[in-house]
């Protein structure tokens, strides 16, 4: 009897072991051919065609971020805004953008803050309620394109430069049209009448004065209607 129950000892701690190794040994591999499977394809864009393209607001993001007391920054968005981008694909330089943002619509992720920048301090909502911008001219510079044209913010009107990239483009599954678009620039905030802060005692400010704008969005141009829609 005693014999038996050390082999039942035996084989429960084996099975235990057994047990064990299995759960810290993790899952085993995948097969090669699942893993070749689940590698992304390589994309391949079509030519973006010329015409009329809306930015898409679901799918963009109109952002900027500011220095904060010279050691962090601090990001925000305007979520509601609408814009058209006239595509010439014969020639790109011939292209022209036109944007406007509803300034109330900031989002900093801080609700006091929103609202002390929606104030006369920063951007006067109430009197200025837009901000907008208009394309002057598109130029090549090297690999890339800059967007030239007038910002107009708290009713004042600067030229800015907007370097950017074109990515796409691609059918969406209602057969539109969509490619991408990133852009990157800076302003200072004092040439549109934003001035509020103060100097720190060790130099630089409390608010930084140059804002970072980044700005990625989707266009779209929608299929064609057949004939008799």
């Amino acid at each position: 009897m005693r014999k038996f129950r050390n082999a039942v000892l035996t084989a429960s701690l084996v099975a235990l072991a057994a047990t064990a190794a299995a759960l810290f040994a993790g899952p085993a591999a995948p097969h090669a051919s699942a893993q070749t499977q689940t590698k992304a394809a390589k994309m391949t864009y079509a030519p973006i065609t010329g015409g009329e393209y809306r930015i898409d607001p679901a799918h963009s993001t109109i952002g900027f971020k500011i220095r904060h007391y010279e050691i962090n920054w601090v990001d925000g968005r305007f979520k509601d805004f609408s814009g058209t981008i006239r595509y010439d694909e014969q020639d790109p330089t011939k292209s022209s953008v036109e944007f406007a943002a509803k300034v109330e619509s900031i989002d900093t992720g801080v609700a006091g803050r929103d609202k002390h920048l929606r104030t006369a301090d920063f951007f006067e909502v109430e009197k200025y309620p837009d901000m907008t911008f208009k394309s002057t001219r598109v130029e090549r510079k090297g690999k890339g394109w800059v967007l030239h044209g007038d910002l107009t913010l708290k009713g004042v009107t600067k030229p800015v430069a907007l370097p950017f990239q074109l990515t796409g483009a691609i059918k969406d599954p209602r057969g539109g049209t969509r490619f991408g678009v990133e852009a990157q620039t800076t302003i200072d905030r004092r040439d549109f009448g934003i001035t509020w802060g103060k100097a720190l005692e060790g130099g630089g400010f409390d608010l930084g004065h140059v804002v970072q704008i980044e700005l990625h969005l989707e266009a779209i141009k929608a299929a064609p209607k057949a004939a008799g829609q």
